[in-house]
């Protein structure tokens, strides 16, 4: 299936400009429809209960909410313009819990193009958070590192594989954008061997699963103790330039993930170029 519905997450955080002119630029090259999500909720004002702030302050925050918002769409227009979509394009600003918002708003799209939340600048903002959305959305999430602008993707795309559910969910979710690639490397990590791993070849079976779909695609695999998997994933991907990864995102339990850690909690934390995720 082709990707022709975008939604990309916009707000007042400072990465948000190159998360929509990625998100613009990738909907241009695949002729598909871009709507941005200006979701936002008005923080309480220190010292007050909601019900008890005066009126002349809920003026103050309802005038500058508007100004904002205003700014923003100003911003989205000139970004439609420049990538040629402004008859392919919608601004939509909602109030409401960010994540809730788009969790919705994203299960009538394609594709969900969210940032991964800075831990020092968005601390006291209420931003849309991937861990959350990979669960609620059911869709598959483009999540941005809030460092770094990333003005082309999908062109040398380094595939995450383990063989599970979710992976074989994503390599599906990701097959446009893989099928256009100028290069694809399948790579798994420390490979589980025997019939319920990766077999004697890892990567090999889904390499020429895609390859039938016309992937320029090559595999490989790793197996290190001494560096962790999201590492040795990430340094592959700065190895082969690549500049999008595709992997499975929750192959266990949140809680356990939180406890014991996993790839995609690390992912989530230390990316350094865009994921596609799926659950």
């Amino acid at each position: 299936m082709a990707l022709k519905d975008f939604l990309v997450v916009v707000d007042d955080t400072p990465a948000s400009a190159a998360r929509l002119d990625l998100a613009a630029g990738l909907a241009a090259r695949c002729d598909a429809h871009l709507t941005a999500l200006y979701a936002f909720t008005d923080m309480v004002l220190p010292g007050y209960i909601e019900a008890e702030i005066p009126q002349v302050l809920r003026d103050s925050r309802r005038q500058s909410r508007k100004e904002q918002t205003d700014n923003m769409a100003a911003a989205f227009d000139d970004v439609m313009r420049r990538h040629g979509l402004t008859d392919r394009s919608e601004w939509l600003p909602q109030e409401g819990d960010p994540t809730i918002t788009v969790a919705v708003r994203g299960r009538y799209a394609d594709l969900v193009v969210v940032g991964q939340p800075d831990p020092d600048r968005d601390r006291d903002q209420l931003v849309a958070q991937p861990a959350d959305l990979l669960f609620e959305c059911g869709r598959p999430l483009l999540v941005v590192p809030y460092a770094g602008r990333f003005s082309t993707i999908g062109e040398r795309v380094l595939v995450g594989w383990n063989g599970s559910r979710e992976a074989a969910r994503a390599v599906g979710d990701a097959l446009p954008l893989l099928t256009a690639a100028k290069r694809v490397v399948v790579m798994a990590a420390n490979p589980k061997p025997g019939p319920n791993g990766l077999g004697d070849e890892p990567c090999a079976d889904i390499a020429r699963h895609l390859s039938r779909h016309g992937c320029r695609v090559e595999a490989t695999h790793v197996a290190t103790d001494v560096v962790e998997p999201g590492d040795t994933l990430l340094n592959m991907a700065a190895d082969e330039s690549c500049d999008l990864l595709v992997m499975g995102a929750y192959g266990r339990s949140r809680f356990r993930e939180l406890v014991l850690g996993g790839m995609t909690r690390f992912m989530l934390h230390h990316m350094t170029i865009p994921v596609l995720m799926s659950h």
